[in-house]
């Protein structure tokens, strides 16, 4: 299932190169399309994910992030034991989470997308969630992301990649409620690639992301 076209920024060779580095499995980042594609975030297995429900207040005077009852998003990862690569880690879901946060409110207005966002990332995710809103759609179902891998570049810099499996999550219609029930595809899995810097607050903020729906990385 293809939940949407991916409409997402290409990384460029310096990030991609070290994202490779890092063992990220892939230097195959490329964005495309036009449309909707779907990002989010929330729940955790027993041995994994320590990042917060969408719907949960966040420390520090962070934006709290919620999502209607339809729609959830699952992160499944293992915590590395490094208390800064958690770190990046919880925040990139959280940067996930409120761009779905914002399909859902219907606005680029919203606290959290430039609370987690910046530079390119938060100018795609603008034209990503104005996709939806443009074509009065929002989303349903679960969406899982997997296969989390992380390294970092000092202090200040990391970078994080994962898949998705949107199989379950679909494109719903909000002036006729209809849901658009499609099948599952190779298209159903994406590979993203997700550059973070540290502000001076200790949060992590994605600055580039890039995606590969499709990818064999990503499918079962």
């Amino acid at each position: 299932m293809n939940r949407r076209p991916t409409l997402l920024a290409a990384l460029t060779l310096t990030v991609a190169a070290a994202l490779t580095l890092s063992a990220c499995g892939s230097d195959d980042s490329s964005g495309k399309g036009e449309g909707e594609d779907k990002i989010a975030g929330a729940d955790t297995g027993s041995e994994t994910s320590a990042a917060p429900g969408p719907s949960e207040t966040d420390t520090a005077g962070r934006p709290k992030i919620s999502f209607p009852s339809d729609a959830k998003n699952v992160f499944e990862y293992e915590k590395t034991g490094n208390a800064t690569k958690d770190a990046a880690l919880a925040d990139s879901t959280l940067s996930v989470n409120s761009v779905d946060e914002a399909i859902f409110e219907g606005s680029t207005d919203t606290k959290a997308l430039g609370y987690y966002n910046i530079e390119s990332a938060l100018s795609d995710s603008i034209t990503y969630v104005s996709g939806y809103i443009k074509k009065n759609h929002t989303w349903v179902g679960e969406t899982r992301y997997f296969d989390y891998k992380v390294s970092l570049s000092g202090d200040l810099e990391a970078y994080v990649t994962y898949c998705s499996d949107e199989s379950k999550s679909f494109i719903k219609d909000k002036k006729t409620g209809k849901v658009k029930d499609t099948p599952t595809t190779a298209d159903s899995y994406v590979l993203y690639h997700a550059k973070l810097a540290k502000n001076t607050e200790g949060v992590w903020q994605t600055t580039d992301i890039a995606s590969t729906r499709g990818s064999k990385e990503c499918q079962p």
